[in-house]
């Protein structure tokens, strides 16, 4: 478990206290196990051959287990290549199966919360905004299932010019068991189904601007703030260029079920004036370009031409044209410029005057111009897949010298599985080298080892059978897996090596060790089992990411407890044969 604090990134900081805690209280386990547990058992075990009705049922049916293990052991040991051949036929056929398993950070959660994004047309008034964000709020007046909401016309950039057009409203919804009951489902709606059915109705009936419905509870651990499952940014040059090749995108992933409320940080352009001197008019009237420069800043951004005190505190004078002048391309014909001989020139002889397309805001990431597209995912689609689909929609249209970069939700989804499987992979090198000091042994680690994958097919069956993804509270689960499985295969080994010091040869040692040891085995499995049950059908807030990581136990547990009881004694013995012992009859 110690790897798992060794993360990086944004999840390493997050599951670091899991791994220090983890490891910690399995050393003071270790410790309890080796003192405080002899002696509680010699104060409170007695000799008994009473047993309760309850206990000699528990106890024929162990018998039945091991007799019935005793008989598939010898069948093991004649056909050990058969045994191993198959396990890992069936091992291969269930890495298939991850390819079928949907891929996503977190899980979607009912967290009785969700945000609404209102967007406008670019440059429209916080009058207008407010009043189609009014609209929404009579909308969702009327749901029964909406405990409150609190909106935030003008974005959170205090109302400035370049937010007026956007409005944020968060939105709580009353607990599932109190939102009232859908006469078709027979139940209360779910959040994912609430929130798709305000996507259509907004879609259909919103008609100033866009609605924006985002499920927070996707966003994960996104740096940028959005909290999107698909954020990506295009990056480039050219501003014209890289503004169409993200429109270009975007329409394409619209275009696609995988996505949806697909949006962007770009804003679009908005009519600006742009004056430019025109020199040979401006030297046949004896005006210097500097003075048009002046003149333009002076009327248009003001010019301090003093100061004034009051109350103790020095002031600015600034003079500039009234707001209204400099909105209208008419007021330019006010203005004048002085020459070299002191005449006052109407400014528009000496200039060229052109009405353009301007852009609002710049974004830049790596010091190149940026444009930062995101998306949520369509309800029971898969964030990997829609995050796949979209890099190739976006290299698609990328020119030669432009790149995408993943960032938010997106980059941390890779960062997170990327140190998941570092951390496993730093798990069982450990793992190897402890147990090979322990039983000082090159080989019997291996054979220790060989518990692991057959949890991980056991975990991935699971999450299949039960309709599940990869995220990542299922890669906890197989983090805990790596350190639950290893102890049936110890037991094994370790007590093999026992009965073989003893002097019996490797076949009657196995024979001996391992229906001996079944029962601790199957009493460690079962007690993991009955502790991730209530957590896989747990139904209260927060059970859809324990669910992932409590199949994903149960089913790697089992699977693996089975065939460890047969492929550790086939490949102990197989080692061994390979050493030189005798071989097993």
């Amino acid at each position: 478990f110690l790897p798992v604090a060794m993360m990086e990134g944004i999840i390493g900081k997050y599951l670091f206290q899991f791994g220090i805690t983890i490891s910690v209280a399995v050393g003071l386990s270790y410790i309890e196990a080796i003192t405080l547990t002899p002696m509680r058992t010699s104060k409170f075990i007695e000799e008994t051959t009473k047993r309760n009705k309850l206990g000699a049922m528990v106890d024929h049916l162990f018998e039945k287990l091991i007799r019935f293990y005793d008989r598939s052991l010898a069948f093991t040991l004649r056909n050990r290549l058969l045994v191993v051949t198959v396990s890992f036929i069936f091992f291969g056929a269930s890495v298939m199966v991850v390819k079928l398993l949907p891929k996503e950070f977190v899980p979607s959660q009912d967290v009785s919360s969700f945000m609404i994004r209102v967007k406008t047309p670019d440059g429209s008034s916080l009058a207008f905004t407010d009043a189609a964000t009014k609209e929404v709020e009579a909308y969702f007046n009327s749901k029964k299932e909406i405990k409150r909401f609190f909106a935030s016309i003008g974005g959170f950039g205090g109302g400035g010019g370049s937010e007026s057009n956007s409005a944020n409203m968060f939105v709580t919804l009353h607990s599932p068991k109190d939102r009232p009951e859908d006469k078709e489902l027979g139940r209360p709606k779910k959040q994912s189904e609430l929130l798709e059915e305000y996507r259509k109705y907004f879609k259909q009936n919103f008609k100033k601007g866009t609605v924006f419905v985002q499920d927070t509870s996707q966003g994960g651990f996104s740096a940028s703030g959005r909290g999107f499952p698909v954020e990506f940014t295009l990056v480039g040059g050219d501003w014209p260029t890289l503004i169409k090749a993200a429109k270009d995108t975007m329409a394409e992933m619209k275009q696609s079920e995988l996505f949806n409320d697909v949006d962007t940080d770009y804003k679009e352009s908005v009519m600006e004036i742009k004056i430019f001197p025109d020199r040979e008019r401006a030297k046949n009237y004896g005006v210097s370009v500097q003075e048009i420069g002046t003149t333009i800043n002076a009327l248009i951004g003001g010019v301090v031409v003093g100061k004034y005190s009051k109350e103790g505190h020095r002031n600015d004078i600034r003079v500039k044209m009234d707001n209204a002048s400099k909105d209208r391309l008419e007021d330019l014909k006010k203005i004048y410029v002085r020459n070299t001989r002191g005449e006052l020139i109407k400014l528009l002889d000496v200039v060229i005057i052109k009405e353009a397309p301007g852009v609002q805001t710049i974004s830049r990431r790596q010091r190149q111009r940026a444009i930062t597209i995101f998306s949520g995912v369509t309800p029971g689609k898969a964030q990997g897949d829609a995050l796949k689909v979209a890099r190739e929609i976006a290299i698609k249209h990328l020119p030669p010298g432009y790149n995408m970069v993943e960032s938010g939700s997106s980059e941390t989804f890779n960062e997170t599985f990327k140190s998941f499987v570092f951390a496993l992979a730093l798990g069982i090198l450990i793992a190897y080298m402890i147990l090979g000091a322990q039983f000082n042994s090159f080989i019997d680690p291996v054979t220790v080892l060989m518990a692991l994958p057959f949890s991980f097919s056991g975990a991935f069956l699971a999450l299949w059978i039960s309709n599940q993804t990869i995220n990542m509270y299922s890669m906890i689960g197989l983090v805990l897996l790596m350190g639950i499985v290893k102890k049936n295969s110890i037991l094994l080994v370790d007590f093999t090596n026992q009965r073989r010091e003893d002097g019996l040869a490797v076949d009657e040692a196995l024979k001996d060790a391992c229906p001996k040891r079944l029962r601790p085995i199957l009493m460690t499995t079962f007690a993991t089992v009955a502790g991730a049950v209530p957590l896989a059908f747990s139904l209260g807030p927060g059970a859809e990411s324990l669910k992932p990581m409590a199949i994903a136990i149960i089913g790697g547990s089992l699977v693996s407890t089975v065939l460890t009881l047969v492929v550790v004694p086939a490949m102990y013995s197989l080692f061994a044969y390979k050493k030189g012992h005798k071989k097993i009859v």
